[in-house]
């Protein structure tokens, strides 16, 4: 696994669009309390629920890869050129 450059802004970037899409599904309430562990848990296991990421295998099934995977996913997301892809 290979750090992705931005990797940490790409991180903040896929929670903020996950737990919009996680409210907006009506699945999560998320609060300014719960940990950035949790919010990386539970985006991570809905994205890969309904099948718009790829799981992790159980071997690799931790929080920094759950980081990279949800950077990679994001950084699929933006458009072309986007700031946080330079």
């Amino acid at each position: 696994m290979s750090k992705l450059k931005n990797q940490a802004e790409l991180l903040k970037e896929a929670l903020r669009v996950g737990m919009i899409y996680a409210e907006k599904r009506g699945v999560a309430k998320f609060d300014k309390t719960d940990s950035a562990k949790d919010k990386i848990e539970y985006v991570y296991r809905l994205l890969a629920h309904d099948k718009l990421i790829q799981p992790l295998a159980k071997a690799q099934l931790d929080v920094p890869h759950m980081k990279h995977k949800l950077a990679m996913w994001i950084s699929k997301q933006l458009p072309e050129g986007h700031e946080l892809l330079k």
